[in-house]
């Protein structure tokens, strides 16, 4: 009793003669290889062109600023706690009396630290974060030599300054604008 169609009874017969040349099959193997000379090439040449990359497409992770440049971040920890991976560390300290313009709240992070070969771009740190301090960019993470260099710090995270930098500013936000 057969369940399935899937299994089929193998052929078993001996080959002719004509058959053991495999001549049938090379000429078929050379045809899919003569159509690939026609074809569009997949490849890009990196350097000059850029590939486009979907809408949902998580890349780096950016914290963000406000538009005056104060950090948006306040140390919550959900972040961290929400991270399967735990890439993330961070340690909090309490805004002290001259850096109104530099932290929104009284709580900020001190140090920052997400381990990209930890990471695994599921983009859970952004949906735990209640003051869209972080966000993942449209930018890929570029390669290096050392495993240090893959831990990046608050430095290498922060957004630049809106006022100090408009330019650079608006150009890592990227496409956060549109799709908020």
């Amino acid at each position: 009793m057969q369940l399935t169609q899937r299994s089929k009874q193998v052929d078993r017969k001996p080959m002719t003669w004509l058959e053991s040349l495999y001549l049938w099959n090379i000429a078929k193997g050379m045809a899919i290889t003569m159509s690939h000379f026609f074809k569009r090439k997949p490849t890009i040449q990196y350097p000059e062109q850029t590939r486009t990359f979907s809408k949902v497409f998580r890349g780096l992770h950016v914290l963000n600023r406000d538009a005056e440049g104060r950090e948006n971040c306040t140390a919550c920890g959900l972040c961290a706690v929400a991270c399967p991976a735990e890439a993330i560390t961070m340690e909090a300290a309490e805004r002290q009396p001259g850096e109104e313009n530099l932290y929104r709240e009284e709580k900020y992070a001190a140090k920052y630290e997400i381990n990209m070969l930890r990471c695994i771009f599921c983009g859970l740190c952004e949906e735990a974060c209640p003051k869209d301090a972080i966000y993942l960019s449209q930018t890929f993470a570029p390669a290096n030599y050392g495993r240090k260099g893959f831990i990046y710090k608050k430095t290498d995270l922060l957004i630049p300054h809106p006022l100090k930098d408009p330019e650079a500013y608006q150009k890592a936000l990227g496409e956060k604008e549109a799709r908020n």
